[in-house]
Order: C-alpha cells, then structure tokens, then sequence
C-alpha cells in the first residue's frame, strides 16, 4: 500500500532525539499510513549503528546514508528521493509530534488545496512558544538580531520575528515564511519546486522555499491549533563575536549572504495578513 505520508528525518549526530522522534510519529493515528526515511546525514560516529539496531525490524521505516555531510537542505532533498507518499513531512529529530498532530495537519491540508506549506507551532518544554514563523527579513533585520542593536530597535525586532503578536493566537494565518523545523507539503509540490535551494548548506533554506512558496501562488500557512514539542536549542544561537569560534553562526551569516544576493533586485515582499 502506498503511504500517505513520507516523513523525512534528517539526523547528524543525535541517535537519541531520532529515536524518540521516530517512535512519536510511528504512534501518530495516521502511523499506518505512514513511511519514515531516517536519512543519516554523514554522522561518522556510532550514531548508524545505534539507529540501525533499534530501527530495522519496523517495515515503515527506511534509514539511509550521505557519503557526506549534504547540510540540511541537500540532506532533506536526498531522503526525499526515496518518498512514495503523497505528502512530506520535513520534520528535525529533535521535534516530537504529539498522537493526532499529523492528522490534523494532513486533514487541514486536503480540505485547502491553496496551501502550499503547512506548519504547527512548535513548544519548547517549558512551555514557550518558538516565534518559528515570521517576515522575510531584510539584511539589516537579521544583523539586528544578532547584535545589540536588537536593544536598539526592538520594535523593528518584533516586527520580523512576530513576537508582537498575542501569544494565546488560536487561528490559522498566513506567514511570510515558516522555520523548516517541522513542515508538511504535497510531495508533488516539493518536486515542482525541485525541493529545497542546495546552495545553502544550513539556514536561510526554509526561507527560501517558503519564498517560492508564494511565487508559485501556494500560501504558507502557520496553524497555532496543533502543537509539536521542540527542543529549546538553536544551532544559530550566538552574536557577531561568536563569529570567529561557532562554526554554525559563521554559516548562518554566509547563508545570509547568499540568500540576499540570490534576490537581489526583487523587493521584499510580505504575504502574511
């Protein structure tokens, strides 16, 4: 029987958080119309061996190898060459779906055939709510964010990260665009816009798709009514004087650059309402 969904979990070096991912979406109420691609992103640790020995007996779930660390952009777009379900679910190991979270989304999106990515609100385990969809940003947004100036200028801030908006929200809306932490689209879709851009090896790949997203006339739709527990841990974490130690801020920053100069020319366009 052909899935319904194909849920892709990308992993690198967290054999523990896949797990208890992958077990979460194999308990969802759609788990029998479920495949799970464990794609291993190059980990070069015991991490395969760990999954391979508490994985391989379940027939829904696929685990697969990178001969290198693709990032996470070319990483999803390889374990979704193996998807044979109508719908992608993109979703981090460190994300755990409650039981009917992925129903929901799934029902959701079959009822609207204009969305063209869909996406729960993400909780971390203190009961914060990560501001995981904002506004595309400008430059000048993102050198904000991570220097002092955000102090200076907390209203434009707010304004890209949405952390203005009341925080008990309980409507569907519209987003610019939406972290790729956890998010579901047509499989048919994601192969239309030939998956994510592999220019960026980490961050700023989310935006980007979302940003075709809306080009291609499909909206970007955050639903606060389903929730998935995140970890509270961003790999971007850090300030410009991280710059020269932290490995991941420098590729936030380069992934920045490339983003602005691939749009360079278009205005910055906001779909959200």
């Amino acid at each position: 029987m052909v899935p319904k969904v194909s849920a892709i979990v990308l992993t690198y070096r967290s054999p523990k958080d896949t797990l208890a991912c992958v077990r979460a979406l194999l308990g969802q109420t759609l788990g029998d119309a479920l495949e799970v691609i464990v794609v291993d992103n190059h980990s070069d640790t015991d991490s395969i061996g760990i999954l391979r020995t508490q994985l391989s007996k379940d027939p829904r779930i696929r685990l697969v190898e990178t001969k290198r660390n693709l990032g996470y952009g070319k990483g999803n777009n390889f374990g979704v060459r193996y998807a044979t379900g109508e719908y992608l679910l993109i979703i981090n190991p460190d994300n755990m779906m409650p039981p009917e979270a992925l129903q929901k989304l799934v029902e959701k999106m079959e009822k609207d055939p204009t969305i063209g990515i869909l996406a729960p609100k993400l909780v971390f385990p203190i009961g914060t709510v990560r501001d995981s969809a904002r506004a595309f940003p400008s430059f000048f947004d993102v050198f904000i964010k991570r220097t002092a100036l955000r102090y200076l200028f907390p209203r434009r801030l707010a304004a890209y990260t949405r952390s203005a908006a009341p925080a008990d929200q309980t409507s569907p809306q519209d987003m610019d665009w939406i972290a790729g932490a956890c998010l579901l689209l047509r499989r048919s879709f994601y192969n239309e816009l030939q998956g994510f851009d592999p220019r960026f090896f980490l961050f700023f790949e989310d935006i980007d798709l979302c940003r075709r997203t809306w080009a291609a006339g499909k909206r970007v739709v955050y639903d606060p009514t389903i929730t998935v527990a995140d970890r509270e841990h961003r790999l971007s974490e850090g300030g410009v004087l991280t710059l020269l130690t932290k490995k991941t801020v420098r590729w936030h920053l380069a992934s920045a650059v490339k983003y602005f100069w691939k749009w360079k020319g278009c205005s910055n366009p906001s779909y959200s309402r």
